[in-house]
This record gives structure tokens, C-alpha cells and sequence, in this order.
């Protein structure tokens, strides 16, 4: 394993360095990342971000916006928030594997005497309540986890920031964002700092090796990741997009995540269809929602597109009929 340090607060230039490591570097087999982004939310992959953030609020409050690679829902980041990111090509990428990658967090806060564990389908909980949120990408047998934890954040501002749906807050029964999330420093015995706790868990990595081994980006990967950055995770286009004008909107909660689905039909023909979601899923949500436009919106012909299409390599954990209750 090796461990590349960064400093940087930028969540633009943070998610731009997790995939260009994930990209570029093949010579390790795994990387270990510890980041802390100054106050932002984080969209996953596949969401509405309009529909995901209070809009007002984060213009008022200069809270950054940015999309990243996986799916999974928003979560909101500030300087009491640390992430971590582990990018591997030993694990199995066959399907979504959280637990794994999850164990290390749940170790480290074992020695702190708190008791941590992987619940549902992506969370790590303390007394039932979540302080850590994880996502996945995976592609060509690499997968990239990251997981972002609540140490000391403003949940205060976490709660105002966010638009959590009804729906999703009800699947989780209870009332308030504030009500099912904790801080990993209101459990500590002995208070210490996010730094200390970023060097344990970095220490507890590499555990068994008498140093920590570690690769120091270069004046191109620092190149690259900047052109990144501004072509991608810096734009508009990226991090909020347009939403297609539609005229029938489709919304389920799945096990596996919620798939909310607008599709603009004309005379009987799909014109157009975007599919918003906390799902998780490998490939280009894209590619599906190319298949079905300019066919007829009939139950039999789109049943005939979805039989061409590996629903479960796009949604994780879905059936065909479970996409279909999403689109008829």
C-alpha cells in the first residue's frame, strides 16, 4: 500500500486527485488517501444536485458544490469532516463490497473504546446514529472506496445545507437529518484532535510495516490534476448540469437506493430521459438512457431495450422489473 499525503482543502482539486490517482497510477496496487475539504456538499454521481442542496443557503454561506465520481447520496463536508479513500486492485470488483473497506475506521475507534459498526447498505453508525457515509466506483478491475466521517462537523449548518427527502428520512424512521447523525467526538473518551485521529488511522493502515511508504506527486500529476480540475470538477456543466424538460416524473426507494427518473414523451415518443438517484452502479448512466430514446413509450418495446442492458452493472443491487416500475 502507499500513502500519498495532501494538504489541500479544495474540494474541486480533491476529487480531481482521487481520480486521477485512480486513473494513472497502476504501478501500486493500493492507495491510501486522507483528505479534509473546507465547507462543501458532495453529490453523488447520478443526483438532481437542485433537488439535493438548499440553494440559497449554500450561495449565502459560499458553500462549495461539487459532484464525484460514485453514486450514493450528498453529504456535506467541512474542516471537522475527514475523508478517506482507499483505491485497490486486489478486491473483489465484481459487485459492491462497503463492509471491507469499511473495517479499518471500525478498528481504529475500537482501540478508542467507541463501538462502530457497518449498517445498511453504505453506513457506519455509533449507538445507531451515522457519522460515516461510503461510496464506491469501480472500472476495468480497480475500485475506488471513500467514506467521509463525521469528527467534528457543524451539524447545525449540515442540516440547513442539505434537502433530505421525506421519503428518505421516513425510510430511516426518523424525523430530522440531525436526529440519525453523530459526531465521532462526542463518543471519544479522551478528547483529541481530527489531526490525531487522521495520524491513527494512517498509522493503524500500515500497521506491521515499520514505515509508512509514500508516493510524492509530481510537478506533472500536479499538472494534470489541475487541468482536471478546471475541466471538470470546476465547470457548471459538471457539478449541476440541466435537467431535461419532462412531462411524466417516476420515483421508487429501492433496497439498494432511490431512482427518480424524468422523461419528456412527444406524441407517444420518448425524446428524452434522465435517471437521478443515491443508487450505485459501474458504467455510464448515460449509456441506458441513450437505448431508450426515440422509442415508443409502450411497456413491451421499452421491456425490449432493458433486455439488452445489464441492469445490474448500472444500478447495483436492481432488477429489470424494479427499473421498469421507474420508467412505465
Amino acid at each position: 500500500m502507499i500513502y500519498i499525503r495532501n494538504d489541500d482543502n479544495r474540494p474541486q482539486f480533491n476529487l480531481a486527485l482521487e481520480q486521477y490517482v485512480f486513473d494513472n497510477l497502476d504501478q501500486f496496487d493500493e492507495i491510501f488517501l486522507l483528505w479534509i475539504n473546507e465547507p462543501s456538499i458532495i453529490v453523488g454521481k447520478h443526483q438532481n444536485t437542485i433537488q439535493e442542496i438548499n440553494l440559497d443557503y449554500v450561495r449565502e454561506n459560499n458553500i462549495n458544490v461539487v459532484r464525484r465520481l460514485s453514486g450514493g447520496g450528498a453529504v456535506y463536508h467541512d474542516y471537522g469532516n475527514l475523508n478517506y479513500t482507499i483505491i485497490s486492485k486486489s478486491k473483489d470488483t465484481s459487485a459492491f463490497n462497503f463492509e471491507a473497506f469499511t473495517k479499518p475506521v471500525i478498528e481504529v475507534l475500537a482501540k478508542l473504546g467507541i463501538k462502530a459498526e457497518f449498517t445498511g447498505r453504505n453506513d457506519i453508525t455509533i449507538d445507531g446514529k451515522k457519522f460515516c457515509g461510503n461510496a464506491q466506483y469501480m472500472k476495468k478491475g480497480k475500485v475506488l472506496h471513500h467514506g467521509a466521517m463525521l469528527f467534528d462537523t457543524d451539524l447545525e449548518v449540515l442540516e440547513k445545507a442539505l434537502k433530505v427527502s421525506k421519503d428518505k428520512i421516513e425510510s430511516k424512521g426518523v424525523k430530522s437529518v440531525r436526529s440519525r447523525v453523530t459526531n465521532i467526538k462526542d463518543h471519544l473518551k479522551e478528547d483529541i484532535t481530527i489531526e490525531d485521529f487522521k495520524q491513527l488511522l494512517l498509522e493503524h493502515m500500515f500497521k506491521g510495516n515499520k514505515e509508512i511508504k509514500e508516493y510524492k506527486l509530481t510537478e506533472e500529476d500536479y499538472a494534470n490534476i489541475n487541468k482536471l480540475m478546471e475541466e471538470r470538477y470546476a465547470t457548471w456543466e459538471w457539478n449541476f448540469g440541466s435537467s431535461p424538460d419532462f412531462n411524466i416524473e417516476k420515483s421508487r426507494r429501492f433496497p439498494s437506493g432511490k431512482v427518480e427518473t424524468k422523461i419528456d414523451v412527444q406524441e407517444g415518443i420518448i425524446k428524452g430521459i434522465k435517471f437521478y438517484g443515491d443508487f450505485f452502479g459501474s458504467g455510464e448512466i448515460s449509456d441506458v438512457e441513450n437505448k431508450l430514446v426515440g422509442i415508443r413509450y409502450k411497456e413491451d418495446e421499452i421491456s425490449s431495450i432493458l433486455d439488452t442492458i445489464d441492469i445490474g452493472y448500472y444500478f447495483s443491487g436492481m432488477t429489470k422489473d424494479d427499473i421498469m416500475t421507474c420508467i412505465i
